[in-house]
């Protein structure tokens, strides 16, 4: 796709514009900073910048920050630095670690946010319209937003039918060390589970993962990985997360470490037929900076991606 060539969104018959949902919150603890914010584009663009290029190409109307009040100041003088003070589809949402259920109080030790389950809660007052979920420091590419935009703006699709945007394994390493990736196990086109491998990484016979005994296991290079892009409509997901981070709470709310996270409650959701979710598949090549290391070459892949014509060199004088 050239950046003369924009996405047709002529067969959204049902008018509605998806949301997208940013999650901002937190600190990369192995990139050792705010790369949240890290200008690694052209005129200082981040990485989120490009998402919200390709969301609105493909036919994305508002965009939502889920960002913590710590960071609010600078994060939104930063925004409104790139897109102008008055820019009225950019709104923001705070996780909070007091935003919790009735009859639950934050632990004194809690330091850490709830985790990504919680961040999409934290929107629930902003975003009442279908929307996507992605994290802030990681890029998906023009081709992965169409397909969410075509899946969310479907007139056939069932208010249960949830989207997960799949990524090739092989197109998500970092050559600097491993990473975790959710393995997805679909069935006709739509998610059965995630499993979370962990210590994923390169070797010379090929890609593997360690499991809890730390014994190396082979993993299919063109194995399905989910990369947090996910597609919601606010009923049911709403309700439905609320009533799993009660769950949560009931299990975990002593553990000052444990998270809430998105794969998961998807997870049991599909396995007690509240929800199912189609999976469909991106040829991109994600990337994103989980180590310090990793910030050079995002820098020349978006290069690289701005000299064939998918960007304009100024994204936001594009606008």
């Amino acid at each position: 796709m050239k950046y003369n060539d924009p996405f047709n969104r002529e067969n959204n018959v049902t008018g509605i514009k998806p949301t997208l949902l940013i999650l901002a919150a937190g600190l990369g603890s192995r990139y050792g900073g705010s790369k949240q914010i890290d200008p690694v584009g052209s005129h200082g663009a981040c990485l989120f910048d490009y998402s919200i290029h390709d969301a609105r190409r493909a036919g994305f109307g508002k965009i939502v920050f889920l960002i913590s009040r710590a960071m609010e100041a600078d994060f939104k003088k930063a925004i409104d630095a790139k897109y102008g003070e008055d820019s009225t589809d950019i709104q923001y949402a705070f996780q909070e670690l007091n935003d919790l259920p009735a009859g639950f109080a934050l632990p004194v030790d809690r330091v850490k946010p709830w985790g990504t389950g919680h961040a999409v809660l934290a929107a629930r007052d902003v975003i009442g319209e279908p929307f996507a979920v992605i994290n802030a420091d990681d890029y998906y590419g023009p081709g992965s937003f169409d397909l969410m935009a075509r899946a969310l703006m479907d007139p056939d699709r069932e208010a249960r039918e949830m989207v997960m945007v799949g990524f090739r394994l092989e197109r998500t390493l970092s050559p600097h060390g491993y990473v975790s990736r959710g393995a997805c196990l679909t069935e006709n086109g739509f998610l059965k589970s995630v499993i979370e491998r962990e210590q994923v990484q390169r070797s010379a016979e090929g890609i593997y993962y360690v499991d809890a005994a730390g014994k190396p296991n082979a993993i299919a290079a063109d194995s399905v990985v989910s990369m947090n892009f996910w597609g919601f409509t606010p009923d049911p997901i709403y309700t439905i997360l609320e009533t799993l981070f009660i769950a949560f709470l009931e299990r975990n709310i002593a553990n000052p470490k444990s998270e809430f996270y998105i794969p998961l409650a998807v997870d049991e959701a599909i396995g007690k037929g509240r929800i199912k979710v189609r999976v469909a598949p991106s040829d991109e090549e994600w990337f994103g900076m989980t180590y310090a290391q990793d910030r050079a070459e995002v820098q020349a892949k978006l290069a690289q991606r701005t000299q064939s014509g998918d960007y304009p060199e100024n994204l936001f004088a594009a606008r």
